[in-house]
């Protein structure tokens, strides 16, 4: 049940924030801004130095039930074990790793594995995958979900990658779980402007929660 618990607050996320940066305190004020901007959802990726101490941290002085902290960028299972042993409540990977699908499975931890195809994906149900990172979604675009759920209609996806505050309700209406977003949201963490990053946060949100009030009513 855990695991189904933890599915369950990365749908009610939404928007997830890919969280990148040059050192552990820029990452660090990256995530405190995000959350400042309304965001619930936060993927420490493990390009960022200290990685497993961020999300030891974060994880530790968030105590709201709807936050949920997950580790992103995990290219193996030694890594992904560092990363629940921080306490990350779910892992992303760039790519599809059975070894990291077992270890997930193990511990209740939902796993969410970079795919482009169709067999790709098959073979990540087939591990017991929840939800998958379509990857990257500047490859395909929103109709691309329609096409993949044809055959798999039990198939979640949560494209990253492509995905902006313009068309972010695109995604959604076209099935998306919930969406990945980097690059934009972030970029200006790269200057420690991390007021914007708020305002970024704030304005991602305001529509997401504007886009589920209207379909959701």
């Amino acid at each position: 049940m855990q695991r189904v618990e933890r599915v369950k607050k990365i749908a009610a996320a939404g928007v997830i924030a890919v969280v990148r940066g040059t050192s552990k305190e820029q990452g660090k004020k990256a995530c405190e801004a995000l959350l400042a901007g309304g965001m619930k959802g936060l993927e420490i990726t493990f390009t960022l130095p200290k990685a497993t101490e961020v999300i030891a941290e974060l994880v530790s002085e968030n105590n709201d039930v709807e936050v949920v902290i997950g580790a992103g960028t995990v290219l193996d299972v030694t890594t992904a074990r560092l990363a629940i042993l921080a306490g990350a409540e779910f892992i992303v990977s760039p790519t599809f790793d059975l070894a990291t699908a077992e270890l997930c499975n193990l511990y209740q931890i939902p796993y969410l594995p970079g795919c482009m195809t169709i067999t790709e994906m098959k073979e990540a149900l087939k591990a017991g995958v929840d939800i998958v990172k379509l990857f990257p979604g500047s490859a395909f675009g929103p109709a691309i979900i329609s096409a993949f759920k044809a055959p798999l209609s039990q198939l979640n996806i949560m494209p990253t990658g492509g995905v902006n505050s313009e068309n972010l309700t695109e995604w959604f209406h076209a099935g998306a779980v919930a969406v990945g977003v980097g690059g934009n949201l972030l970029a200006p963490a790269e200057n420690n402007d991390f007021d914007q990053v708020t305002k970024n946060a704030h304005e991602y949100m305001t529509r997401y929660q504007a886009y589920m009030e209207k379909n959701h009513e």
